[in-house]
């Protein structure tokens, strides 16, 4: 996979923050060496994220995003800074730009007391550092001693360079954003790995969805050989085989037919549940499960996915998990659709949210809404744990994980 390929959800996160004209936009222009951002001398030209993949060299593909300014007025302006503060959930690593000669605003504040709030890696950057070189570098040394984190003169137009700061960036990354891996940890060299596709009619024409592509390269990285079989053809194929399979991923929504062909003594588990540790929290998500036997009818239900995608006529997420929730409950739940990167602000008033598998998101926004989930004390479950809770065969699904045993006996439905 190229690096142009790489999907969005497994590249570094790189946010640029600052106020309004701090040269953020030149800044990223002069980084990727591309008019990612437009440029202008009028404040407040930024209006939304902008996002610019690309290849940093030793990190690998990353993704670059300008955001509009922190310090933004009106009540327009308000809704653009707090746009801004929203993408601090996907950051994996922050830039601070603060121009030559201006001394940091509250805005700038706040923003640096909320990446130590949350842990969020930073670099800062001087900007405009043309205009007097000595003098932001004397600026550099100050902010870096007040923030904490370090600061580098740079310019996009001369002397000093964007070049050490690109080190700067690169030294200050996390090593690996996807700290867990789908798969290749539960597998050897030589294993044999069944992974069973359901093609119904959500199933994307000509191609597989990404969980299912991820976990065939995991698998043929790790040196073991991959199956890839349909839920009516898995029993053949396992007589088939000739030898047992060291691991079998299923899609969530057959994972009742499939736990039955399958013998009790192979562990099995879901493309969602594997997403669910890959990204998330998988141990906090399956506690999330248990809230489902305690719903009531009238109860609200937040339904969040990461992305947005045509509903088919029985989608999983608008469809399915609705009428299978109000089949355990014995009445109407009240539900509410959240799509996309932004998330209701008063989750307090949900009795359970029900995730996406998050496939589309990086792990720093699956972490950052399950902390907000746990914040406001609504329990959170995905879609892969919350299918299997529901059709009680959590615990078969969580056997590859033996951590998980003491959160199994208390999951089952």
């Amino acid at each position: 996979m190229t690096a142009q390929r790489t999907p969005s959800s497994q590249r570094l996160h790189i946010a640029f923050f600052g106020r309004r004209n701090a040269g953020k936009s030149s800044l990223i222009n002069a980084l990727s060496q591309q008019a990612v951002s437009l440029v202008s001398p009028v404040a407040g030209t930024t209006t939304d994220p902008v996002r610019r993949p690309m290849e940093l060299h030793p990190l690998g593909p990353v993704v670059l995003i300008d955001t509009a300014g922190i310090d933004d007025e009106g009540e327009l302006g308000r809704l653009r800074a707090a746009r801004s503060l929203q993408i601090l959930d996907e950051t994996d690593l922050a830039v601070l730009a603060v121009p030559a000669g201006e001394e940091p605003g509250e805005a700038d504040a706040r923003l640096v007391e909320e990446l130590k709030r949350r842990g969020t890696p930073a670099v800062g950057a001087v900007t405009m550092a043309d205009r007097d070189p000595a003098g932001a570098v004397a600026q550099a040394e100050r902010l870096a001693e007040r923030f904490g984190f370090p600061f580098w003169a740079c310019s996009s137009v001369g002397p000093p360079g964007v070049a050490a700061l690109r080190q700067r960036i690169i030294a200050a990354a996390p090593v690996d954003p996807s700290e867990v891996p789908l798969l290749a940890d539960l597998i050897a060299p030589g294993d044999l790995v069944v992974l069973v596709v359901h093609l119904d009619a959500g199933a994307p024409k000509g191609r597989l969805i990404l969980p299912q592509v991820q976990a065939i390269r995991e698998a043929l990285d790790a040196g073991a050989v991959a199956v890839t079989v349909r839920e009516p053809d898995l029993a053949g194929a396992l007589r088939a085989l000739g030898r047992r399979p060291a691991l079998v991923v299923t899609d969530s929504q057959v994972f009742g037919p499939v736990s039955k062909v399958v013998p009790s003594e192979i562990p099995l588990t879901s493309f969602s549940i594997l997403m669910a540790r890959h990204k998330g929290d998988l141990a906090e998500l399956v506690r999330g499960a248990r809230a489902i036997d305690k719903l009531r009818p009238g109860d609200r239900v937040l339904i969040a996915e990461t992305c947005t995608h045509h509903q088919q006529k029985d989608d999983i997420g608008t469809v399915k998990i609705p009428r299978w929730l109000q089949e355990r409950v014995g009445g109407k739940l009240q539900f509410e659709w959240a799509h996309g990167r932004e998330m209701p602000a008063d989750l307090e008033a949900y009795r359970l949210i029900v995730h996406c598998g998050g496939c589309m998101a990086n792990r720093r926004l699956m972490l950052s809404r399950i902390r907000r989930a746990q914040a406001a004390g609504v329990p959170i479950v995905n879609y892969g744990v919350c299918i299997a809770h529901l059709h009680g065969i959590l615990p078969r699904a969580l056997t590859p994980f033996p951590e998980l045993g003491e959160l199994m006996g208390g999951s089952a439905g």
